[in-house]
This record gives structure tokens, C-alpha cells and sequence, in this order.
């Protein structure tokens, strides 16, 4: 699933990785396609080429996550490692930070997990109570985070907290790398009904101490940095939601094609044609303002890219349901068997809509920064 509009690279590098996925296609195993995509140079196509990576952008990135899931293969770290920590570090990370991780960030060789989401914050990140105190040789952190993925199969997480003086309403947001096996680092499992292979976690951080080169970029830098990470996570997030909405689309277009009921397909009436075409159209809207939103921040408009990248989750989070919701109607119950795979998307659709931002406080933001209109929070 190509544009007319797309450089040669970008279809070339859309068919290449939708070839890889398709070769592993549903029931893949993670661990294997993640380390062939690595080592093929996808997952650090946005990364700089000094350290291992392709020197592209978001522009590149999000096509391969879309890709991937278009092809029933999925690889939801791909928003986290090379997204949202490989930007940040190749951003902001000292020279010893970039060297240290870049290039296994960029060839699978090491991932690296993302810690924000507060269990009493939730999308208010002015209340993150997650806290760093400077000590004589470097930090020492304290709080909790929950719904945290791959913690158990990532090197590191980039932890976001804030500094224990800047208790004044004021976010002054500071990202702290803390390896796996650091004392007092905690991690509990949440079970969730999701059919995912990378799990969630709580993380307690009880006096962890962190050396100085912990702390990634500048400490007073505060919302610069994070946003850095969080545009790509949004734009990121579409990725994802297209490639599985095109997923399903997929798979229900085939088998309206081939079932018959009474003398022709089942696709042949216009109660199941005009839901599926309305969903095409609808994930190619979304495409389109992914690809502005990754635009944007590839040509380093931060503003810009804000609002694109909202808008970009928000309506493939909404198309991506819409497909999913149709492709299970289009095959009636056999949506809802194992053979078919599309009732497990039925839950894993509506994440879209929840994280890594709720489509409600997209809307928020959009009435606030785009129409000028009053906040009611």
C-alpha cells in the first residue's frame, strides 16, 4: 500500500519491510523478526548514520512500524526504543550517552523502555511525584510508574521525574536512563487481556542512585525534552494503529471476495462494500496527517508537529477501530475465531484510543491550541 506522493525510497523501503513482515506474518515470533528487522537496518532508519542507523526521520520510522503491522507483525517497542529513547538521546544525550546506546538502540541489539504514566497523574503530567535529588556523585530517584512496556526484555527505561525543588506547580521535566538491575528499580507485572507479547509493568523506584550521566540532557531544559520524545510517540502510535487497521482490512476485503451466501460474493453488496470502503478512506485520511505530523517534526517544527502528531493519533486511533470493527462484522462469526485472528484486535484496537494520550485530551488540546477556545482543566 503505496502514494503516488511518496519518494522512490519510501516505496522502496514500504515494500521491503512489508515483504520481511509477511514472511514471518501472524504468530511471528518477536524476538526473531525484531532482531532481522535490526539487522537489516529498520529499526534505526530515524538514528544518526555515525552511530548505526539509517540517518531518516519519523518520516521513515512510522513506515516501517506500519508496515510491519500492516502485515499482521506488529512491533509495538518500535515506538518506545528508537522513537521515543533514540530520538531523545541522539537529541540531547552527551556524546557518551549516543555512543553508549545509539548503535545497539539501532541494531536491536539493545532496547530501552520509556517510563512517564503516574497512578495518580494519569494524562495530568504536571503532577508526576516521581522525584530527583542530586546527591555528591549523581542522583537518587524516588516514585512509582505504571503501564510501562517491555520492561522485562528492555536494557534500560528512560524515566521521566522532576526535581525535588521544583515542587512549585511548574513542571521541570528531567529523563533519567536507569538500567534493568539497579538497586531498588522494582517492576510488577499487570495482567492484561491483551493478545500482546510485550507486557506492562509497575515500576517503584525506592532510593535508586543513578551516577550524574544518568540525567539526559539539560535539567532545566524541562518540556523541550520531553515533547521530543512525545511527538514521535504520537506519530508512532498512528503507525501502529494504521498497520493494524489495514491489517484487518485486508484480511475482510479477501473474504468478501470468496464467500458466498446466495449466487454472488458477499462483497457484491453494498452493506458490506460501502463499510469497507469507508474504512480505506478513513485510514488513508489518518496516513495522510501521519505523514504531515512526521514531516513536520523531521524538518524540526516542535509547535507544528504537536498539533499534527495529535491529530494524526487521533484519527488513526478512530480509523483503526472502524476497520477492525467492520472486518469482524464483514465475516460474521468467523470474526470471532482463531483461524481468522481479527477478535484479538477487537481489545488491542481500542489502546489506540487510550494511550499513550486519550482521544479526549487530544480533543482538549485541539479546542485549547488550535481554536483558541477556553480550558476547562
Amino acid at each position: 500500500m503505496s502514494t503516488d506522493i511518496e519518494p522512490r525510497e519510501h516505496t522502496e523501503l514500504r515494500a521491503a519491510v512489508s515483504a520481511l513482515g509477511r514472511r514471518h506474518g501472524p504468530g511471528f515470533d518477536r524476538a526473531a523478526l525484531w532482531a532481522e528487522a535490526g539487522k537489516l537496518g529498520y529499526l534505526g532508519v530515524n538514528l544518526p548514520e555515525e552511530y548505526g542507523g539509517g540517518g531518516g526521520g519519523m518520516a521513515e520510522l512510522s513506515i516501517v512500524l506500519e508496515e510491519a503491522g500492516a502485515a499482521g507483525a506488529p512491533l509495538l517497542m518500535m515506538v518506545v526504543s528508537p522513537a521515543i529513547c533514540g530520538t531523545v538521546i541522539s537529541r540531547f544525550g552527551t556524546d557518551g550517552q549516543k555512543e553508549a546506546w545509539l548503535p545497539g538502540l539501532a541494531d536491536g541489539s539493545r532496547t530501552m523502555a520509556f517510563g512517564i504514566t503516574e497512578p495518580d497523574a494519569g494524562s495530568n503530567s504536571h503532577r508526576i511525584t516521581t522525584t530527583a535529588t542530586r546527591t555528591e556523585d549523581g542522583w537518587v530517584l524516588n516514585g512509582r510508574k505504571v503501564f510501562v512496556s517491555g520492561v522485562d526484555i528492555a536494557d534500560a527505561t528512560l524515566i521521566v521525574g522532576r526535581t525535588s525543588d521544583a515542587r512549585t506547580g511548574n513542571l521541570k521535566a528531567c529523563l533519567f536512563i536507569v538500567p534493568r538491575d539497579t538497586p531498588g528499580f522494582g517492576r510488577r507485572h499487570i495482567e492484561m487481556e491483551l493478545d500482546a507479547d510485550e507486557k506492562q509493568f509497575e515500576l517503584t523506584l525506592d532510593d535508586v542512585h543513578l551516577p550524574a550521566d544518568a540525567l539526559v540532557g539539560d535539567e532545566d531544559a524541562g518540556l523541550l525534552q520531553l515533547f521530543a520524545g512525545l511527538n514521535p510517540e504520537r506519530i508512532m502510535t498512528a503507525a501502529f494503529a494504521i498497520g493494524m487497521g489495514r491489517y484487518a482490512l485486508e484480511r475482510a476485503v479477501g473474504y468478501a471476495k470468496e464467500r458466498q451466501v446466495w449466487k454472488t460474493p458477499i462483497g457484491a453488496h453494498q452493506a458490506i462494500a460501502h463499510p469497507l470502503a469507508q474504512a480505506h478512506i478513513e485510514l488513508e485520511l489518518a496516513r495522510l496527517m501521519m505523514q504531515k505530523a512526521a514531516r513536520l517534526y523531521d524538518a524540526g517544527d516542535d509547535f507544528g508537529a504537536g498539533e499534527a502528531a495529535n491529530m494524526a493519533k487521533y484519527a488513526a486511533a478512530e480509523a483503526c477501530v472502524k476497520a477492525v470493527d467492520t472486518a469482524v462484522h464483514t465475516l460474521g462469526g468467523n470474526g470471532l475465531t482463531k483461524e481468522f485472528g481479527l477478535a484479538r484486535l477487537v481489545t488491542a484496537s481500542r489502546v489506540a484510543r487510550i494511550a499513550p494520550v486519550s482521544r479526549e485530551m487530544i480533543l482538549n488540546y485541539v479546542s485549547a491550541h488550535t481554536l483558541g477556545l477556553p480550558k476547562s482543566y
